[in-house]
């Protein structure tokens, strides 16, 4: 049980203060160990970036918690995240998948998870393995202030923007530049913990 304290924080039952949506469960485990943590550099961040890219794009529209709870089911549909076995499914595999109720079936984003999985192959091809995440992380803005409330976190910036149209022109799709915010923060790229958030400590940059 939670207790709203101050505005867009909670109290935890282990007296801790948090961002309001990471109350409890599923939501605060993800918020406490992962939100906001870019992954190491190096081949395997590959595999690490295109399941988060993967599933912010799930995501559009629909509610984080709803990924969360489908996240195993989206691990195993798409063989772990492998771009290399994703960069082979063809219209057997989608047809699976569009029957798959351990994920979100939508047509349009399971394309673009294929599509994404070939686009980044091609650039680990041109820019050799565990260039993507240097090249994700080079978008990331200059620190800013913490914000207070959520009244005070944007929905896109011109870096979000930026690393949208550099994805896109990369043959990278269901990039758009607010989901590539929601991206940004999730890696750490930019701190949107609140002031006074238990996970608000600072961040190495990342760029």
């Amino acid at each position: 049980m939670t207790d709203l304290v101050l505005p867009d924080l909670v109290l935890g039952d282990d007296g801790e203060l948090r961002c309001a949506w990471a109350g409890s469960g599923e939501m605060r485990a993800y918020h406490d160990t992962e939100w906001g943590r870019f992954p190491e550099t190096g081949s395997s961040a590959d595999v690490v970036l295109f399941e988060r890219l993967t599933l912010e794009a799930f995501q559009s529209g629909l509610s984080w918690a709803i990924i969360l709870r489908k996240r195993e089911g989206f691990r195993r549909a798409f063989a772990g995240f492998d771009p290399y076995r994703v960069a082979t499914f063809g219209e057997p595999e989608r047809e699976a998948l569009l029957a798959d109720t351990g994920i979100v079936r939508n047509r349009a984003k399971i394309d673009a998870t294929i599509a994404n999985a070939r686009a980044l192959l091609a650039f680990r091809d041109s820019e050799g393995p565990g260039e993507f995440a240097r090249f994700v992380a080079s978008f990331a803005p200059p620190p800013r202030p913490a914000p207070t409330s959520y009244a005070e976190v944007p929905g896109q910036t011109p870096e979000s923007l930026a690393l949208s149209k550099a994805l896109k022109k990369r043959g990278f799709t269901f990039v758009g530049p607010t989901t590539m915010y929601a991206l940004m923060q999730a890696l750490g790229m930019v701190n949107d913990h609140l002031e006074g958030c238990v996970a608000r400590e600072p961040r190495e940059s990342v760029a």
